[in-house]
């Protein structure tokens, strides 16, 4: 594309993950656990529609032509279909998701296919209804989101699920995972556990690595890696030897990414994070509310991605992090 910019790593912008909230109704451990910390935004400190359009416009015209719409969960966000409708009008956008937790995924999923979504990534950490309620906070049981996967899938979307694989808390449900949607034909994807954030009490000892994830689904359904969809593909893709039926595995911890990786995430806020864990954002809605026009907002975002050193996976792996470092939560940014 003409209006390529590119990192000091020489890593295009690609991919937009915008949170229309901070707002969840899951307390998941990884990601936003029960506390006091937790402070909602005011609605006049989020971003309107019109100003996620505005700043969708402006990351297309640099590069962008995929938005995932996050969270929190951004099915609490009222309205979402009307967004979904509006960045689906934009010349350049070629593909727009969802990544939610579900459940309430049965109510809004024929309008959000209405409005032009064609895709819908669903958080689900067990099948089993005890540990499923340990890893949400008790806020739901399994049925109420595989009834949401049901809809979605019925509605016409394209469905896939996310399971983040904590040694001793869930890697008992690796197995079961792997075969009920195999069964239902539901591409399943495992992530390593991540150290997001500053209040998960990440430890190396509860990462399920790629290796250990792949030696369990082997002991039982053998797997042929395949080729990724596009470069930068987060998930390494497999098939079962006896089905068309694939997984994915994301891991980033093990196994980083950063070599390729082209998403920039906007919080609910507008504040620009270059990195998944990084630990500053930079604020555009003060300059989306402000008199300046599109080209010095584009020319601001040009910058700071033209500036972007962020590899904090590669660093990790090497060694090379604090473990004291300060990150945004998860929960801000949508993962």
């Amino acid at each position: 594309m003409e209006n390529d910019i590119l990192d000091k790593l020489e890593r295009p912008l690609r991919d937009l993950r915008l949170s229309v909230t901070d707002r969840c109704n899951f307390r998941c451990r990884y990601c936003m656990p029960e506390g006091p910390d937790y402070s909602i935004l005011s609605s006049d400190k989020i971003l309107s529609f019109d100003e996620m359009e505005r700043l969708s416009r402006i990351f297309v015209s640099l590069g962008v032509s995929k938005i995932r719409i996050t969270g929190g969960e951004p099915l609490l966000r009222k309205n979402l279909p009307e967004l979904i409708h509006r960045l689906n009008l934009i010349n350049g956008v070629e593909d727009i998701a969802i990544t939610t937790n579900g459940s309430l995924l049965k109510k809004f999923a024929p309008e959000l296919f209405n409005a032009g979504l064609r895709r819908v990534t669903v958080s689900l950490d067990s099948l089993d209804d005890e540990r499923f309620n340990q890893l949400n906070g008790n806020r739901s049981k399994v049925a109420r989101v595989l009834e949401g996967v049901e809809a979605a899938s019925n509605a016409g979307l394209k469905v896939k699920m996310n399971m983040v694989v904590q040694k001793g808390k869930n890697d008992q449900d690796i197995i079961p995972m792997a075969k009920y949607f195999k069964d239902h034909k539901h591409t399943l994807r495992f992530i390593e556990y991540m150290d997001v954030g500053n209040s998960n009490g990440w430890r190396m000892t509860e990462v399920m690595t790629k290796q250990e994830i792949l030696d369990r689904i082997e002991e039982v359904m053998p797997l042929e890696q395949i080729k990724p969809n596009y470069v930068g593909e987060v998930a390494t893709r497999y098939r079962y030897k006896d089905s068309d039926q694939e997984i994915g595995i994301i891991s980033s911890v093990t196994d980083s990414f950063c070599s390729t990786c082209s998403r920039a995430r906007v919080s609910a806020e507008g504040k620009l994070y270059t990195c998944l864990f990084a630990s500053k954002g930079y604020d555009l809605r003060q300059l989306i509310r402000s008199e300046e026009s599109d080209v010095v907002i584009s020319n601001k975002i040009s910058d700071i991605w033209n500036h972007r050193i962020d590899r904090y996976s590669d660093e990790r792996k090497n060694g090379n992090v604090s473990r004291n470092s300060t990150k945004v939560e998860m929960s801000h940014i949508g993962g």
